[in-house]
């Protein structure tokens, strides 16, 4: 079987097992107590490999990689969660039940299976024995001169015995991975830093950090997606230079895809590459100076977080050097939910405003925010849309747009759909950041907005890269011509050839243009 929905066809089940012809023979010649146990087993082993391969499928369609034994379990409560919010909770209950249910049955389905084969094998001993060695001689002859069938499959298959030496490999390279990222995690260019030394040449600013959901490169150059998100990008690059913005945009290439905002949003910060839940682990527990830190260690900015994703506590705050957060609880939204995204980006960011932004921070300081948005979340259904800033009130305005809304099982069900979909919430995110800017921005405003990673592979295709947008905006000429020597495209919509660099190189880059000063830490 193997492990991807792309490689599901009837060829895969044409060929010959070498697993069954070994198990075959170690049945013949066991007794009968022995033979049944190890049927037995062999058929549980069969049952965890079976789960596994749907398990890679599931991640390798969602987060464009293979399900991790060690560290992958804790994002199921996720997916059920994702679930919840998608097709509501007796759905998300009958699924959860029904998968229960399905494994179960699985597992001991299988093992009833081998032990009644085993049995088969030693009731009619000669014949099976005959039977054996003839499968052994041909899948030796198929895989001497390479036999192969119907599109280059090899007609005699080890995939059992691969697959498990795969997975071993890769539960000893992430126990591995854990004890070198903690030791690369303890270095840090700016982790003695003197605070007068950081981001010299952004004091007095209003720094706006900014993180839109699965804003990746395909929104901008699928031939679905991009038409109108281009169109958009276009328009607001126009829409700012009228109020005075001006903007420069590259590509980042995400540590995830398709899911796990998280890891992007840590790795864009800390300059470290955080490509799955320990190292993330490891960073929030550990104090590698992340961007939005720097400048709350400065002591010249109020640091505030505006985080409408987030749904219980979250002790990433002190991580991320944030004085005060708030959540999808405290921005006071009493309109519907849009599938998992609890309110409209243009909602969260006019409470941002109201709350945060038109207020003057204590002690003369500056601010320093940073912005989860959450519209472009999948599935993409329904959308909101926009709606004039005076009337959003406490969101109620949003009921009659998301009753009209597509149905997220309709849009789920149908690829074409999801990559229009898609591109359309791309288009409202970046509409409503850019309105809420050329609305609420002022002179020493510097906003950098980015994606998080590419959207799943249904929509950004099976062979996508993971490179995302960033754009960096500012009336300040200062602000932009500090990163002339980036080689950025001007205006919002980076350029094909545009510069391409790991997330994990911003947080660098982007401090030493700023006029921070490295002084290493180096334990």
């Amino acid at each position: 079987m193997p492990n991807t929905l792309v490689g599901l066809g009837p060829a895969k089940f044409l060929r010959i097992p070498s697993e069954g012809i070994v198990a075959a023979a170690v049945a013949l010649a066991l007794p009968r107590r022995p033979r049944i146990v190890l049927a037995a087993v062999f058929g549980i082993v069969l049952g965890a490999l079976t789960l596994i391969n749907f398990l890679d499928m599931g991640f390798t369609e969602y987060l464009g990689r293979s399900f991790n034994a060690i560290l992958d379990w804790s994002l199921l409560g996720d997916a059920e969660s994702y679930l919840e919010d998608t097709l509501g909770k007796t759905a998300t209950v009958a699924v959860s039940v029904g998968a229960v249910v399905l494994v179960l049955l699985l597992f001991v389905l299988l093992a009833l299976a081998t032990v009644r084969l085993s049995n088969l094998l030693a009731r009619h001993q000669r014949q099976a024995t005959r039977g054996t060695l003839i499968a052994g001689v041909v899948w030796i002859t198929c895989s001497s001169f390479g036999l192969q069938i119907a599109g280059g499959v090899p007609l005699a298959s080890d995939r059992t015995a691969n697959a498990l030496e795969i997975k071993a490999r890769q539960v000893r390279d992430t126990l591995h991975d854990e004890a070198e990222f903690r030791k690369v995690a303890k270095v840090d260019a700016f982790g003695n830093t003197p605070a007068d030394q950081l981001v010299p040449d952004l004091r007095g600013k209003d720094m706006i950090f900014t993180f839109i959901e699965s804003y990746g490169r395909s929104a901008i150059e699928d031939p679905i997606e991009a038409p109108g998100v281009d169109s958009t990008l276009d328009a607001q690059t126009k829409a700012l230079a009228k109020a005075g913005f001006a903007a420069r945009s590259g590509w980042l290439t995400s540590a995830t895809y398709g899911g796990s905002s998280w890891l992007g949003h840590s790795t864009t910060m800390s300059g470290l590459w955080v490509s799955n839940q320990q190292r993330y682990r490891t960073v929030m527990a550990s104090d590698h100076l992340s961007i939005t830190k720097a400048f709350q260690k400065t002591g010249d900015f109020d640091t505030v977080g505006v985080m409408p994703g987030i749904q219980k506590g979250w002790p990433e705050q002190s991580y991320y050097g944030l004085d005060k957060v708030y959540n999808a609880f405290q921005l006071g939204y009493q309109g519907p939910k849009f599938s998992w995204s609890t309110m409209p980006d243009q909602y969260a960011l006019q409470q941002f405003q109201e709350r945060v932004h038109s207020k003057k921070p204590a002690d003369g300081k500056s601010r320093m925010s940073f912005l989860i948005l959450t519209s472009s979340h999948q599935p993409w259904a329904p959308i909101p849309k926009m709606v004039p800033w005076d009337q959003l009130g406490d969101g109620s305005v949003f009921d009659a747009i998301q009753k009209a809304g597509n149905k997220a099982s309709d849009v789920i069900a149908d690829t074409t759909k999801s990559r229009q979909e898609y591109g359309k919430s791309v288009q409202y995110s970046v509409t409503a950041l850019s309105e809420w800017l050329q609305r609420y921005g002022n002179d020493d405003t510097v906003l950098v907005f980015l994606g998080d990673h590419q959207p799943i592979a249904r929509v950004s295709g099976n062979h996508a890269n993971r490179d995302v947008p960033i754009s960096i905006v500012a009336k300040d000429p200062k602000v932009l011509d500090a990163i002339d020597s980036w080689n950025w495209t001007d205006g919002l919509r980076p350029a094909h050839g545009a510069p391409v660099w790991k997330m994990s190189a911003f947080r660098d880059k982007f401090l030493t243009a700023y006029g921070s000063t490295p002084h290493p830490k180096t334990n």
